[in-house]
């Protein structure tokens, strides 16, 4: 087998400020040990996201020098519209300034007190705007999905049977499900893929029950090469048109451009129902901006136009895949346990093995997060009792998962600096007994990981 190589030259570079162990002790005590809350001066590696942060190509800069910004009717969106309904297929493409803001948009209008809205699972903001509205957010992701060591090639399957139950429940309970949902792939369980299989059943069963199904689209691309990887019936089939069957089932999609759009921001809101995207639309004009730009420049969505065609180019998919699986092995050579298999965009390391001593009410996985930022610089992101914990009247409820997620910027790292990560958890790993735990000493009321404050113990 041939080497993987990056399928991209690099004409255009950033420095990396260095800096000692004393300083950034220094400054993650002053950030209360939230790395969230630390200059991105003070770090070498930033795994924190790999949302907005990739790096765009040649094509999309020259993209930028054309953007039309006229406030009404510019040809810039009208590129974009073309290039987003021929992969997605929808009628109505509404641009927003990125993901969370289309999960606002549709949850306003379709969402509110007493009603239930099904995923496999939510991610963090998508969970935060169902619940600001008072609705229920349920997860029914299937059993392997919740287990780190499951070899299942679609961990990211929402459970059928778990579905239809739910959704006669609701039913008989005439509980209104105003849409339900699928996160492609999967954030919350690893960055696992949702198989086609998966997607043409549940979405039969959402049309059974009249259930309007909006796909979570923010890594579709990755998803898609994961159907070509692993499912025989589409192994001759481009992703483009992976991705163009998949939304073929669905009657609507959110997505954060910022992903697999390979945009610094931007997000979209797509829709096949004339009279739900009109009432979305005078939302969008409240809080975005007019249809046709919805809170982004026309130089943005000409880099996203151009971005959404190569982030489904074969080449770049291959390598996407290769680094992520790449870090895990070298990972797993050390004796780390990570979620198994890898996903496409991040991986996922479980602290719960790798601080077996730390109670989850002590938050082992932001621990980790602290420890990898005070010896290597690396700023990674908890995903645990602090990201999806609750805590009523003072009393913590933990997680069900402490996973710390080292989240791969598209086409921004080279192998030295994977090489270098690994050996930073090396050393951490080698030292793990000495990490005592953290506790609370500020958390807002929803999304509290992004501001919370915290001592050490």
């Amino acid at each position: 087998m041939r080497e993987i190589i990056e399928p991209f030259r690099i004409r255009a570079v950033e420095p990396i400020q260095f800096s000692t162990p004393e300083q950034r002790r220094q400054w993650l005590e002053e950030a209360s040990w939230n790395p969230f809350l630390i200059d991105a001066e003070g770090v070498i590696i930033d795994l924190l996201t790999d949302s907005g942060t990739s790096a765009m190509s040649a094509a999309q800069w020259a993209a930028i020098m054309i953007g039309d910004e006229s406030y009404a009717g510019s040809r810039s969106f009208r590129k974009f519209e073309a290039v987003v309904q021929e992969i997605f297929g929808f009628r109505h493409v509404i641009p927003t300034h990125q993901g969370r803001a289309s999960e606002k948009i549709l949850c306003t209008v379709l969402a509110g007190p007493g009603k239930a809205i099904p995923n496999n699972n939510h991610f963090d903001t998508t969970r935060a705007n169902v619940e600001f509205t008072g609705a229920e957010a349920v997860d029914l992701v299937i059993d392997e999905g919740r287990d780190p060591d499951s070899l299942h090639p679609f961990k990211g399957n929402l459970d059928p049977n778990k579905l239809r139950a739910f959704l006669e429940n609701c039913r008989s309970a005439r509980r209104q499900v105003p849409f339900g949902m699928v996160t492609i792939t999967n954030n919350t369980g690893g960055g696992q893929p949702v198989s086609m299989a998966n997607i043409k059943e549940i979405s039969a069963i959402y049309r059974e029950f009249g259930v309007p199904f909006i796909i979570d689209a923010c890594r579709f691309a990755e998803n898609a090469w994961f159907i070509k990887q692993r499912e025989p019936e589409y192994r001759d089939w481009t992703p483009k048109a992976i991705a163009q069957e998949m939304f073929r089932h669905a009657d609507g999609a959110t997505m954060s451009l910022k992903k697999d759009g390979f945009g610094n921001i931007g997000g979209f809101l797509a829709l096949n129902d004339d009279a739900l995207a009109e009432q979305c639309r005078n939302i969008l004009i409240l809080t975005e901006g007019f249809p046709t730009y919805g809170g982004l420049a026309g130089r943005d969505l000409e880099a996203l136009a151009v971005g959404l065609h190569e982030v489904l180019d074969e080449h770049y998919l291959e390598y996407r895949a290769a680094t992520t699986r790449y870090l895990a092995e070298k990972l797993n050579a050390i004796g780390i346990h990570t979620v198994q298999p890898p996903g496409g965009h991040a991986i996922y390391v479980d602290a719960k093995r790798f601080y077996p001593h730390l109670a989850p009410t002590q938050f082992p996985a932001q621990v980790l997060v602290c420890e990898l930022y005070l010896r290597g610089g690396i700023r990674a992101v908890e995903i645990g009792s602090v990201m999806f914990g609750r805590n009523v009247d003072g009393v913590e409820t933990p997680s069900d998962r402490e996973l710390v997620r080292l989240a791969l910027p598209r086409r921004v790292y080279t192998q030295a600096h994977v090489n270098y990560v690994a050996e930073v958890f090396a050393e951490t790993f080698a030292e793990r007994e000495s990490a005592r735990g953290l506790e609370f000493t500020y958390q807002a009321p929803i999304l509290r990981h992004f501001t919370a404050r915290f001592r050490s113990l």
